[in-house]
């Protein structure tokens, strides 16, 4: 299979039109190897319009709604961005090549194992991105602050612990899905001190894990 030529067709049949105008983006996920953060027997899946299976009910969400979501994240060079739930680290890599510093958070040992494996064949720049275990719903390592936060998986809330790392100014972007309602992209900022978050778009994904039901933050 040729993936150059897939990750083209990706580009150019889900995500130019599907309000994705950020070059930055599309440009950085056709050069990207996506079928590297899969599973080897899920890799001629990697580049469909659909979320793929890691196993452990973890997936990597759809091509089409990651893009949608780095572009509502607003990520700017130099930034400081927290991701929690990063799996493979694909979403990680693709808002490194952004110009961001990236911590990506991940609680499945073998997801990590594998997001190492792909980052070494990548041409992340060094010093750029961390992939690294921990407690997703604590908000990454203590006593730090981010310009950007990324929940990447369906959540039901977003944890005060969370919403704590977000420096003023800062903008996090989830998929949050209340008992009853349909998903929907959630864009999030702090400003004065007050974290607030804004419904900006339907979105779907599998529900990340370690989240639990009693929320901190009402949305």
């Amino acid at each position: 299979m040729n993936f150059a030529d897939a990750r083209k067709w990706m580009v150019d049949g889900q995500i130019r039109p599907n309000k994705v105008t950020d070059l930055r983006i599309s440009n950085a996920m056709l050069e990207l190897p996506r079928h590297l953060f899969v599973p080897p027997a899920q890799a001629p899946r990697a580049h469909a319009d659909e979320d793929v299976p890691l196993g452990n009910g973890r997936v990597l969400m759809q091509p089409m709604m990651q893009a949608r979501l780095v572009q509502l994240a607003e990520v700017r060079e130099g930034e400081s961005v927290l991701i929690l739930g990063a799996g493979t680290g694909y979403l990680a890599a693709l808002i490194a090549r952004l110009g961001a510093r990236v911590t990506a958070v991940e609680n499945d040992a073998s997801l990590i194992a594998l997001g190492r494996k792909a980052l070494a064949e990548t041409s992340v720049a060094p010093g750029t991105l961390q992939l690294v275990e921990g407690v997703l719903a604590e908000g990454g390592p203590a006593g730090t602050t981010y310009d950007v936060i990324v929940i990447e998986g369906e959540v039901q809330f977003i944890p005060t612990a969370v919403s704590d790392r977000l420096a003023e100014g800062g903008r996090l972007v989830a998929v949050c899905r209340k008992p009853g309602r349909a998903g929907a992209a959630v864009l999030g900022r702090r400003a004065g001190g007050t974290f607030s978050v804004t419904e900006v778009f339907d979105c779907t994904t599998a529900p990340l894990p370690g989240f639990t039901p009693e929320p901190s933050f009402a949305l």
